[in-house]
Order: structure tokens, then C-alpha cells, then sequence
């Protein structure tokens, strides 16, 4: 990729600051200018950039200067050992490697996130730029959320539910600030300190941290690409006392499966004969590829079913919004604490997110989505096919953002991530999405990331990681994917 103008300014400016004594003044933007060819305008980006980055200062009607480099002194933080004590809650590991940044020169297969590319950045940019000029930039919003975006949610889950039920209301939504806080709520009010949670195994890692915050206590359902058996749901629910069960119905992270009708009936009436909650996280809404997403929600108007979708992944990781809706009086639990914890979701990120899920714009934009998704996925599929067949892939998602793949038995994944990452692949290892012990060797690869072109190579990589696990040492050093 070509470097912009301000990007070469900045890089220029750098080399003569490393020499320069502190306080040297920098020439003026006429020399600047006049120096690297540039508009004022891409040359006071480029100022700015530096001050952004603590390299200089600007004084207004001085100039700018090289700002004196602070020798950083070691300090002793001992004393809050003792003043904090041992954490209650540890953060699981995979908290940390999901959310993992990485240069650019290497193939990402561990994240969550689309790539820009599939999201509807020109409705996004345009939104923002509206809100920015209307009064929700400068106002507080209800607790609850914004009344219009109250709406959007149940209208969405509403015009999926069969004749003879009640759709929800726009009062059964509570606006919250991304569904990860969302999870935090609901299992604080739905279940409580101390208390079993049913979940199915494995899970989305950020569940599993969300309880270990609350102190829920899990109790793992094993799943698969059609989800858990009912009966083991009902034995569970039976054995337990639980009062509640967290499960993602349709293309859940990390497997991709997706329960069928049949499947999600049983389970529902299921719950119903325990007087238990279903907490549906309805996080790929918008990622189906040869199926559609049907909430479970959009069958259940008599409160057992609490449905969280969040916009995050589909819209923009900027706009960290999400609705919940729930019946009853959970629904006023729901809110208390929501109150409590976060007092109201921003309204001019309220704004963003109803004006882009409102425009004509954003039903074709997921219309365009549903072949690039399916794209990227086939390609990484017959990549692995190809190039690692020790990589069983039990079967092909029917939406979602992820590959679950199966690896032989006595796999060595810190070993094998350890080697793809040499080979420039960065990859994400299964055991992270397990509440109890991991039933195999598992990979959650992202066919969403930037990228794809770069599949068949990131395939070998992860092929020859594999044929190398019977060696006696690691391969060495880095190789190109």
C-alpha cells in the first residue's frame, strides 16, 4: 500500500526530531509546504499527528517544537498487593487473545470482527455526520433508549413471529452499550451470584467472562453444528435447579451451528416446564448465508425467552449498541440494573445506529453481504481441504463468521499456534471456548477477516504445523505463509 502525503511528512519529520535537541523549533508550515510539495492542509495533518504522538508541541501564535524526551523512572506498585488481595473473578485468557491487534503483514484468522470491507461504511460515515448536526450530539436520552430505536428492535423481532402471538412492544426493549455489558446485566438479574447457569459447550468466550464477573456458576451442555440434545438440557435443568440457560440458536460462536425448528421447540418448551429463562444471544442476526436467523424470541410471548442483539459486528465496531427485550417483570430487573450500570446508552450512537438500520441503503447492503460472506467462507474451506487435511471441519456454517475445526487428538495447540504464527497466521485455539474441560482439539478460524486472498497460504501454514507435530523440535524461524 502506498504511503499518503501526510503519512510521508510525518515519517520525515520523525528522522529530523531523532537528532534534533529538545526544543528545536520546527521550520513554518510555509517552509514545510514549500519543502515536501504538500497542501498547508496535508501538512497541518501531519503537525497534528505528531502532537497526537507526544513528538512535538504546538504553541499557538509561537510555532511548533520538539518536545524534551522525560527519562521514565521505575516505580514500586508493591503496596497494592496487599490493598487489593487475590482477584475474585479471573479473566479467562481467551479475553485477551480474541481481542488481540496485529500488524498488517500477517494473516488474522483469530478475530471476531469483519473486515471494513463488509461493512456498510458509506452509511456509517454519512450517519455520523448527521448526528453530529442534530440535537442528539448535545442530549441526554431516556434510560430505556431511544424511543424510534426502541421500535426498530421489536418491529425486527416482531415481524418474525407467527400469527396468534403477541409481538413485543417497543416498552419491552432496553437500549444497552453492546451486548458483552448486555450479557453482564442479564445474569446479574436473571440468575445471581453463586447460582447455576446452563450454557452450552462450548461457548462464546465473552459468556464465560461475563459470568466469571457476576460469580455465576456454569454448568456445561455439550453442542454441536445442531446444537445441544434436548434431553441433556432438560437433565441439566432437573439436576441443577438452574433457572436459566445462555445459548446462541442460530450460527453460534464458535461452532457455527444452528438449531433446527424441531430442536428449538423442544428446548422451549423445555424451559417452560422448568419456569426457567432462555437468554438468546442473537449476536449474527445479520450474517446469514444459506439460511435465514429466526429468534427463538420471535416464538415465545409468554417471557421465558430474553433475546440480546447487538449491531456491533454488522453495523460498526464504533457503534456499540445492542437491544434486549424481555416481558414482565424481568424486564424492570433488566432495566434497574442497566440503569445502574452504564445510567444511558449515548444518544448520538442511538442516532447512528437507527439512522443506518432505516436507510434503503442498509437492506441492500445486507443482500450484497450474504455472497461475500458465503465466498469467504467456501474459499477457506476447500483451502483446508487442500492443503490441511488433518483439519476435519464437522460441518459447513450456515452463517456466522467462523470455521470450527477439529484437530487430531494429540494436537499440541500452544505448539501449533506457536508455528503458525512463525509462518505469519495468527490463529484462535478452541480450548479458550470451553467452560469445563475442551472434548477435543479444536481452531476457531475467521473467514471475515481482511484478507482472503490470503486463505490458501494461511491453509498451507496451518497444514505444515501439523505435519510437524510429530517432529522432536519446532520448525525454524519464520517462513512465509
Amino acid at each position: 500500500m502506498s504511503q499518503s502525503s501526510s503519512d510521508r511528512i510525518v515519517d520525515a519529520l520523525r528522522t529530523w526530531l531523532a537528532t534534533a535537541p529538545a526544543g528545536a523549533k520546527l521550520p513554518p508550515t510555509r517552509q514545510l509546504v514549500a519543502q515536501f510539495e504538500a497542501s498547508p492542509v496535508t501538512v497541518q495533518k501531519a503537525l497534528r499527528a505528531l502532537v497526537a504522538q507526544g513528538a512535538v508541541e504546538s504553541r499557538p501564535g509561537v510555532g511548533t517544537f520538539a518536545r524534551a524526551v522525560r527519562t521514565v523512572q521505575p516505580r514500586d506498585y508493591g503496596w497494592q498487593t496487599a490493598a487489593l488481595g487475590s482477584p475474585q473473578h479471573r479473566i479467562p485468557r481467551s479475553a485477551s487473545a480474541a481481542l488481540r491487534a496485529t500488524p498488517n503483514d500477517v494473516i488474522a484468522l483469530h478475530s471476531a470482527y469483519p473486515d471494513p470491507e463488509l461493512l456498510p461504511g458509506r452509511l456509517v460515515r454519512a450517519a455520523f455526520a448527521r448526528a453530529g448536526r442534530s440535537e442528539a450530539a448535545v442530549s441526554r436520552p431516556p434510560a430505556a433508549g431511544l424511543p424510534e430505536l426502541q421500535s426498530w428492535f421489536a418491529s425486527e423481532l416482531g415481524s418474525a413471529s407467527p400469527a396468534g402471538l403477541t409481538p413485543p412492544a417497543a416498552s419491552d426493549v432496553v437500549i444497552l452499550p453492546g451486548s458483552q455489558g448486555g450479557l453482564g446485566t442479564l445474569f446479574r438479574t436473571l440468575v445471581g451470584a453463586g447460582r447455576p447457569l446452563l450454557v452450552e459447550s462450548p461457548t462464546y468466550w465473552g459468556a464465560m467472562l461475563a459470568a466469571a464477573q457476576v460469580g455465576v456458576q456454569l454448568v456445561p451442555i455439550p453442542s454441536g453444528p445442531d446444537g445441544p440434545d434436548p434431553d441433556d438440557v432438560d437433565r441439566a435443568f432437573a439436576q441443577t435447579g438452574a433457572r436459566a440457560f445462555y445459548a446462541q440458536p442460530n450460527f453460534a460462536n464458535p461452532t457455527g451451528g444452528q438449531w433446527s425448528a424441531a430442536r428449538g421447540d423442544a428446548i422451549l418448551d423445555i424451559v417452560r416446564a422448568h419456569g426457567a429463562f432462555l437468554i438468546e444471544d442473537d449476536w449474527a442476526h445479520d450474517f446469514g448465508i444459506a439460511s435465514d436467523s429466526t429468534p427463538l424470541a420471535a416464538r415465545d410471548d409468554s417471557g421465558h425467552v430474553v433475546s440480546l442483539r447487538s449491531l456491533t459486528k454488522s453495523v460498526s465496531p464504533a457503534v456499540r449498541v445492542a437491544g434486549l427485550i424481555a416481558r414482565g417483570p424481568a424486564h424492570e430487573r433488566i432495566l434497574a440494573d442497566s440503569r445502574a450500570q452504564a445510567m444511558y446508552v449515548s444518544a448520538a450512537l442511538q442516532a447512528v445506529a437507527l439512522d443506518v438500520v432505516t436507510q434503503p441503503g442498509w437492506r441492500t447492503h445486507l443482500r450484497a453481504l450474504r455472497p461475500q460472506l458465503a465466498a469467504r467462507r467456501d474459499l477457506l474451506v476447500d483451502a483446508l481441504r487442500e492443503h490441511a487435511p488433518a483439519a476435519h471441519l464437522d460441518a459447513v456454517p450456515r452463517g456466522g463468521l467462523h470455521l470450527w475445526i477439529r484437530l487430531p487428538d494429540d494436537t499440541d495447540l500452544p505448539r501449533l499456534a506457536r508455528d503458525c504464527e512463525d509462518a505469519g497466521v495468527v490463529v484462535a485455539v478452541g480450548d479458550d471456548w470451553f467452560p469445563a474441560e475442551p472434548a477435543g482439539r479444536f481452531l476457531r478460524l475467521s473467514y471475515a477477516g481482511a484478507r482472503p486472498d490470503a486463505f490458501p497460504d494461511a491453509a498451507r501454514a496451518i497444514g505444515r504445523a501439523l505435519e510437524g507435530q510429530g517432529e522432536g523440535s519446532r520448525p525454524p524461524g519464520r517462513r512465509t505463509a
